[in-house]
């Protein structure tokens, strides 16, 4: 199992509605050892949903659930936010990141709100989307060729570390967590408990956080101040063990070192490096509080049409087929009403009917009901609690249930609420 406390980032971040994680990362070339000396990335990660909600159930001898909740406000309050990070920057493209080839509610619905959002109300900023393997890839490889991106939680958790230490070192990553009305600003890379104590650890992700919070809070000059020293110590090569390489750096310091060298030279501005020269507000600040849009949901009829009912089962060697035989068999003794029987899947894989063989099965079974009178027609709850007596009258072990819904928009158009089964 999984080890460790509860995260006070990740509890800071939700509980006081901090939703847009910015993480800048920059090639610091040629004073910071770097294959990519031209990256300038920004990625704005969202930081309230997603696997990080944290709600995670044992639900049989085998399997363990973790829930990925992705919600249209979110989805739409985080992408504006990027664009309009984009525009008050001068950034010319925006990158959506997703895996909506395989999460198609979810990762789909984020990818869908990026399309309509960039389309209609940024149509002055590039916009494109990529799956977020190829991505990964091409971060690592080619990251010249990103500027804003924009994902989901955990893609931007991981995302971001790979982008850092394309420049050099997770180190140097800094980190703006923004709220509607709170901001909270760290280091990219955690506590980094192994080395806590050491001497060792680079200060600069903390240093850069804070100038981010520094412009944040209308202190440009100051911002400009800490981080010009800090540019001037990266260019005297005063270097902590995670960036330091012989030939480019000139001296190994550790963290008290590194902080003394760069209050030395506060006032100080880089000799090669651009400097940051903010002495105005709005410049500073490029509109870090987004006006949010409240979104109200479409007048739309929710239509119950099924359910999937979880099972936890080993009998008879795990053949679906007969998991399948003892579900009817169940149903029509209780003469089961409105409801029928047409999917049972393992894993997400289709086992019945018409299943393979060789599919490995665990104990977990995805038992899909739906309206017996045809597709896109209603149901009662009463049909739906019915089917999960008759089961667990059988004695097959009921674990979960979600309710499967049709949503009927004004113009009559129906959207499932769920994801089709192979074959249905």
């Amino acid at each position: 199992m999984g080890g460790g406390y509860k995260s006070l980032n990740v509890s800071i971040r939700k509980t006081l509605g901090l939703f847009a994680n910015v993480r800048p990362c920059i090639s610091y070339y040629p004073f910071v050892a770097t294959k990519h000396p031209k990256v300038d990335i920004v990625i704005v990660r969202e930081n309230e949903e997603d696997l990080y909600a944290g709600i995670e159930h044992r639900q049989t001898h085998e399997v363990f659930q973790c829930l990925k909740l992705i919600s249209r406000p979110g989805c739409e309050r985080i992408i504006r936010y990027a664009f309009d990070y984009a525009r008050a920057h001068n950034r010319k493209k925006v990158t959506c990141v997703v895996k909506d080839n395989i999460m198609k509610l979810t990762d789909g619905l984020f990818a869908q709100v990026f399309e309509d959002i960039g389309k209609k109300e940024y149509p002055d900023i590039k916009r494109d989307r990529i799956i977020v393997d190829i991505g990964a890839a091409l971060l690592a490889d080619q990251p010249e060729r990103f500027d804003v991106m924009v994902m989901p939680n955990l893609y931007g958790d991981i995302l971001s570390d790979i982008a850092a230490q394309v420049t050099g070192s997770v180190g140097l990553g800094g980190s703006a967590n923004i709220g509607e009305h709170i901001a909270m600003f760290e280091a990219i890379h955690g506590s980094a408990p192994d080395i806590a104590g050491k001497d060792m650890a680079n200060p600069s992700g903390l240093i850069l956080g804070a100038v981010q919070m520094l412009m944040h809070i209308q202190h440009p000059k100051t911002s400009s101040l800490v981080y010009n020293a800090w540019l001037r110590t990266i260019e005297d090569g005063i270097h902590t063990g995670d960036i330091f390489k012989a030939g480019t750096s000139k001296r190994k310091v550790g963290t008290r070192e590194f902080t003394s060298e760069l209050i030395a030279r506060l006032g100080s501005q880089p000799k090669t490096l651009p400097s940051l020269q903010l002495d105005s507000p709005n410049r500073a600040r490029a509109r870090e509080l987004v006006a949010l849009e409240k979104w109200i949901p479409p007048a739309q009829k929710k239509i119950l049409h099924g359910v999937d009912i979880f099972l936890e089962w080993r009998d008879s060697d795990r053949n679906p087929d007969m998991l399948a035989k003892r579900i009817n068999e169940a149903t029509t003794a209780a003469a089961l009403k409105g409801l029928k029987l047409t999917l049972i899947t393992n894993r997400g894989v289709k086992v019945w009917p018409g299943g393979f063989k060789e599919t490995f099965c665990t104990d977990h079974w995805r038992c899909r009901f739906r309206a017996v009178a045809g597709e896109k027609e209603a149901v009662e709850y009463s049909n739906i609690i019915s089917a999960m007596q008759a089961l667990s009258a059988a004695g097959l072990d009921v674990i979960k249930s979600e309710n499967l819904c049709y949503f009927k928009n004004p113009d009559s158009s129906i959207t499932a609420g769920f994801s089709l089964g192979q074959g249905e």
